[in-house]
Parts: C-alpha cells; structure tokens; sequence
C-alpha cells in the first residue's frame, strides 16, 4: 500500500530552481503583406498618362468647351435623345419578347421550329445592321404592294409600302429584327446555364412545370443573362446612332444639322460623345444592382459589397491605420 510520501510530487531538481521561472511565451508573429514595388510603380505610370491625357482635353482649346456648354441642353439635342432612348427602350423590349419565343424555339424537339429559328438568328446575325436597316427602307424597290390572303391565290388586303413605312417606322423594324436575334441568343443560353440535375429533382417532387419555370429556371437563368443583357442594352443604345443616315432625328443626327450648318464639328461631336456617357453610366449602375439582385444566393459570402459599401470600408481602414 503507498504511503502519503509516496505519492507526493517529487522535489524540482536543484538546476531548475536556480534558473528560475519559465520564460514568458514569444509573442504571436504578425502577418504582413508582401510588398510589390512594380505594382505601385505601374500604378503611378498609370495615373501619370491618365493625367496628362485629361489636362490635354481639358486645355486644348480646339474642343470649345463653351460651345459644348451652349449646345448640351439645347431643345435640339435633347429631342434627339428623347428619340435615341425611346429608340433603345421599344427595340430592346420587342427584341426580347420575340427572342424569347425564337428561343423556346430553339430549344424545341421539333426539328422544323428548330431549324427556322436557327434560320433566323444565322441570317441576322451575317449581315451588317447597316445593311439591314438601308435593305428595310429601300423595301418599296422590292416589295411595292404588301398583301394579306391565300399563298399563290388571291390577296384580300393589300397596302402600299411607300406609303406605310417610314424612316422611323424603317429603324424600328431593323433594329427589333436585329436584337431580337441576339436576344433569342442570350436567352438561350441562360436556360441552358441551368443544371438540369435541379430540373429533374423538381420533378421528382412533383412541382409543376409553371413552378418550376417560374421559382427555379428563371432566377438562375437570370444571373447568367442580366450581364450580357446589359452588354446588349448598352450595344442597342450605342447601334441607334446608325439610323442617322435614314434621316431619323437621333441624338447624332441632331447635332450633326447644328454642325453642318455652324461647321462646329468637334463641339458637337463632343455634346454627343458626353451624352452617350451619361446615359452608358447610368445603365451600367442598373445592371449593376439588377446583377447584385439575382445574386442572393449564389454563394456562402452573401451579397457583394456596394461600391458605396467599398468606399466605406476603404475609409475605416485608413483612418484605423
């Protein structure tokens, strides 16, 4: 049996007590960041060229920035705008809803829908919207009689193309045609961005095919089509300018009367130039938030920051440093 003695601790050497107590843990090594001096020197060279090339806008007087001041709000040019986004606006919605349907098209077992919607998009697609818009105005050379009736029989209604479209009604035919092209494109492939393991799991719990379409293919599909359908808006907004030549009064070819009467060339290219930036920015901040939106969900992060949340949190570290 162990005796009290026996299972006491046994005495610290006579070497440890002399040296004393343990030394304090070493601190906890901190973490920095690798510097890199050619970033920073890129950076600076950047801004460097970015300078020079604002102050060399800025004080060359060949812009005449006072004659852009002049001529930025004038009712000219605002008219022209209003028709340049009324443009955009109807040409990119018709685009949709027909590329939507070219689209289900597309994705159809039936070989003869699919073949004539890749028809179409093939033949859209080849030929230069330049092209197609001066083809669409000189219909009247082709086709002078439009008529509704029997194929190879007789025609009930008939109408005079000169005189039922115009160079408006012309931009508007062309363009929708055009975007409704692309549109059945981006749509295509946003549905096909879906896993189809989700689709068969949908049915497996017996959802119907509204639901599914409507809570699982749409809001995926979207992430994968509100970027390009951003680029598309933004191309489409850009595209109106080529119907300057049919004579419709645009954003362009307003301020290309001001100047081939005033022979202020430079000026008025730069109101144009300035207000297809404005417009530019302000879609890129929708598309923006409209992709931050259909991003819920889409990873264990949450959602990105705002740039305002950004610009914040920049701030707190400088003033923290």
């Amino acid at each position: 049996m162990a005796t009290p003695q026996d299972v006491l601790p046994a005495p610290a050497p006579a070497s440890t007590l002399a040296a004393g107590p343990p030394p304090p843990p070493a601190p906890e090594a901190r973490i920095v960041a690798r510097r890199k001096p050619g970033q920073w020197i890129a950076a600076g060279v950047a801004l460097l060229l970015a300078a020079m090339a604002v102050s060399s806008v800025i004080r060359n007087r060949a812009f005449q920035w006072s004659v852009v001041a002049e001529w930025f709000t004038a009712r000219s040019v605002l008219d022209g705008l209003t028709l340049t986004l009324w443009l955009t606006a109807v040409t990119l919605a018709l685009g949709f809803v027909f590329g939507t349907v070219l689209a289900t098209m597309r994705l159809s077992t039936n070989p003869v829908l699919r073949t004539i919607g890749w028809a179409y998009i093939w033949v859209f697609r080849s030929t230069p919207p330049l092209v197609q818009l001066l083809f669409f105005f000189n219909i009247g050379a082709l086709y002078p009689t439009l008529g509704l009736g029997i194929p190879f029989g007789p025609e009930f209604v008939t109408v005079k193309t000169v005189n039922l479209i115009g160079p408006t009604l012309t931009a508007v035919i062309g363009l929708t045609l055009l975007e409704t092209a692309y549109a059945a494109e981006v749509i295509r492939g946003g549905i096909l961005s879906v896993d189809r393991g989700q689709l068969e799991a949908a049915a497996a719990l017996g959802l119907g095919r509204s639901r599914v379409l409507r809570r699982i293919v749409v809001p995926q599909a979207m992430r994968a089509i509100v970027p390009t359908a951003g680029n598309m808006l933004i191309g489409a907004l850009k595209g109106t300018s080529i119907v300057s030549v049919l004579a419709v009064s645009d954003l362009l070819y307003s301020v290309q009367l001001v100047y081939l009467q005033s022979y202020r060339v430079i000026p008025m290219l730069m109101v144009a130039t300035i207000w297809y930036l404005v417009v530019t920015t302000v879609l890129s901040v929708g598309q923006y938030y409209l992709e931050r939106h259909f991003a819920r969900g889409a990873t264990r992060d949450g959602l990105p920051p705002t740039p305002l949340q950004r610009a914040r949190a920049a701030f707190g570290k400088v003033v923290r440093a």
